[in-house]
């Protein structure tokens, strides 16, 4: 049987131009809609709060918008953090979403590391694994279509019948880079979320300790173009800002001992990303996958902040049309 593997797009809504927002969404949903006519297969949409760029602080809200502007493609959170959430309320969205897309919504969940977001919404960093392992167990109770009892160190849910219930549940897949995530992510989850290809061989070492099978979603950090070195000087300066702003937060250690890149040049050699032609990229991908059967999905950043969608939308149909056909051949 041929191997079924997806390939799509990440998108995080970061407009650090502040080009009108409304223009700005209607022009990624166009990307998004046309997307899908290049035969990409996925979309993965990723959460932030306050932040000055516009990061979106509700991926719910935008998915239900892709579920009606495509038709096939399979929509997922990479990822929501769960620990400052109501699960209840997660999970009635996400159901809700299943039904209004034909069940193709996943929901991708991680445990976050900014302050300022747990310190707003009433939550502490220092229990986030508590919040997390009963926020899915929550969620997975509340999609059943049995009332939710639960009583925990951070909930307590007495009988609460939750409505709508999904006629296909989604997955629930977790994300994470250190091995404590991982490992809970092959304990309790449908998939792991993986970043930059962090992860693989704890998931699949976690998995066989359990006795377990699970699946993959690769994010996945690389640049291709036709000319490598070109599309860096072009997108370099959004490249170095993503990646310095994920390091000011804390996504990659402490802040104060992690230093930022300098240049775009540093943050490619030292950083997650990768830089390759057509070519290269197929060789990579491809070993990429056979190297690891579990993975389902793999997917790209659409757009770097900043970036104008013409920019971003050759990179993706380079990718559709010179790197992934050949790709999915050498994986049948």
């Amino acid at each position: 049987m041929a191997r079924q593997v997806n390939f799509g797009l990440w998108y995080d809504f970061r407009n650090p131009q502040q080009a009108p927002f409304e223009r700005f969404y209607t022009q990624t949903l166009e990307q998004i809609t046309w997307a899908e006519s290049l035969d990409f297969h996925s979309v993965w949409l990723t959460e932030h709060h306050f932040v000055e760029d516009g990061y979106t602080p509700s991926p719910l809200v935008i998915a239900g918008a892709i579920g009606q502007a495509t038709s096939r493609m399979r929509i997922g959170t990479n990822l929501m953090l769960l620990p400052i959430a109501d699960p209840i309320r997660l999970a009635e969205d996400a159901a809700t979403l299943s039904l209004l897309t034909g069940g193709r919504f996943d929901l991708g969940v991680g445990l976050g590391y900014r302050e300022l977001e747990f310190n707003y919404f009433g939550r502490s960093l220092k229990n986030r694994p508590s919040l997390m392992e009963e926020g899915v167990s929550i969620i997975r109770q509340a999609w059943s279509g049995k009332p939710v009892n639960f009583s925990g160190k951070r909930f307590e849910v007495n009988n609460l019948p939750v409505r709508p219930v999904p006629e296909s549940v989604p997955r629930l897949l977790m994300g994470g880079m250190s091995e404590p995530a991982i490992n809970r992510a092959a304990e309790l989850g449908d998939g792991f979320l993986s970043t930059g290809g962090i992860g693989h061989d704890i998931y699949r070492d976690a998995l066989d300790c359990a006795g377990k099978t699970g699946a993959i979603y690769a994010g996945n950090w690389s640049i291709v173009a036709e000319d490598p070195e070109a599309e860096l000087a072009k997108v370099g300066d959004h490249v170095l800002y993503q990646t310095n702003e994920y390091i000011r937060w804390g996504a990659f250690g402490p802040p104060d001992e992690v230093p930022l890149f300098e240049t775009p040049q540093d943050a490619v050699q030292g950083g997650l990303y990768e830089l390759m032609d057509g070519d290269t990229a197929i060789e990579n991908l491809t070993n990429l996958i056979k190297d690891n059967p579990e993975i389902v999905d793999v997917h790209f950043w659409a757009q770097f902040p900043g970036e104008s969608f013409d920019s971003g939308s050759a990179r993706m149909e380079y990718l559709a049309t010179k790197v992934l056909p050949t790709v999915r051949k050498n994986i049948a």
